[in-house]
């Protein structure tokens, strides 16, 4: 489970550990840890997040969040009360501000029968203290965060199934207290942000197109649908991947079936300043969502043993 949704560091869970990577633009192939924590044994790990100075990381399961130090002693713990018996179909979601001082964490109440809503909760990242709690409408499988790189704002993407999805923003004011905003669609998924912070990409539920907005308002700056590359609306899809390459160069992705119907993939390169599709991108993996972009025109894949490999277009 490779991670790049914070903008300072990026991560991977398997193995039973928890490994931080640096984001060194001159570092090419597979990358090495430069920081490793370990979840109690016995956990179960849904989601994962390090620290920006990579001294501490928080972890997620099915009923509990957990700040650990590198040294793997817990520094808090805050259980998801009350716990859930249900064992599927929902997965809490975790992440760092851009500065470290809090976590956010996403609960799938409804789902885990806690309740009729979600909730999306600030902890102090020291003491573990809720800060906010926010109460959704949402009845959501799991949640997904995006940390802007510019203004530190946190962006959540909620799956809700065949129900569709829900994009939020969360903001800490200047008086410290955390602002939630919801955006007005329920049928759009938030695959990334500019590494500028300019803009966002979403692509749509159905999978008919892929939309640029402006941040933080969204207003679409540009909108392309499955025939704008050449595919035929009815039998091809945008996929729910991508992101951006450069802060003007995005990269989509598009799939369908052959006629034995087995299912192929491809990705483009799109400039947001022009609509233009400049080429198929050759990501070089086997599966869609393997491929993580980085917005400084490199991007991460796997080698056979999960461990991530970053790659460049000059090389």
């Amino acid at each position: 489970m490779i991670s790049v949704l914070h903008p300072k560091v990026i991560t991977d869970h398997r193995d039973g550990l928890i490994r931080a990577y640096a984001r060194d633009p001159g570092v090419l192939g597979v990358l090495e840890p430069v920081a490793e924590f370990r979840p109690a044994a016995g956990d179960e790990v849904v989601d994962v997040g390090v620290r920006p100075d990579l001294e501490r990381a928080v972890y997620a399961t099915a009923n509990s969040v957990t700040c650990l130090t590198r040294s793997g002693d817990p520094v808090w713990t805050s259980y998801l009360e009350p716990r859930s018996d249900e064992r599927y179909g929902h997965r809490p979601g975790c992440s760092w501000s851009l500065d470290g001082r809090t976590v956010w964490v996403y609960r799938p109440d409804a789902m885990a029968g806690r309740g009729r809503g979600d909730h999306w909760v600030v902890h102090d990242a020291d003491s573990g203290a809720v800060l906010a709690s926010w109460e959704l409408e949402t009845v959501g499988h799991g949640g997904e965060h995006h940390v802007h790189p510019v203004d530190g704002s946190i962006y959540l993407d909620i799956g809700e199934g065949q129900d569709g999805s829900v994009i939020l923003r969360g903001t800490v004011g200047p008086d410290g207290e955390p602002r939630f905003v919801t955006y007005p669609w329920d049928d759009r998924i938030l695959i990334g942000l500019a590494p500028d912070g300019s803009q966002f990409m979403t692509v749509d539920h159905g999978q008919a197109d892929v939309a640029f907005h402006h941040d933080p308002g969204g207003d679409v700056i540009l909108s392309l649908s499955v025939d704008a590359f050449g595919f035929d609306p009815e039998e091809t899809f945008m996929e729910w991947s991508g992101g951006y390459l450069t802060p003007d160069l995005a990269v989509v992705g598009v799939v369908g079936e052959d006629d034995n119907q087995e299912e192929w993939f491809r990705h483009y390169v799109v400039d947001v300043r022009t609509g233009r599709i400049d080429g198929e991108f050759a990501a070089e993996v086997a599966n869609p969502y393997h491929l993580h972009l980085l917005g400084d025109s490199t991007w991460l894949t796997g080698d056979p043993g999960g461990h991530p490999v970053r790659r460049s277009r000059a090389r």
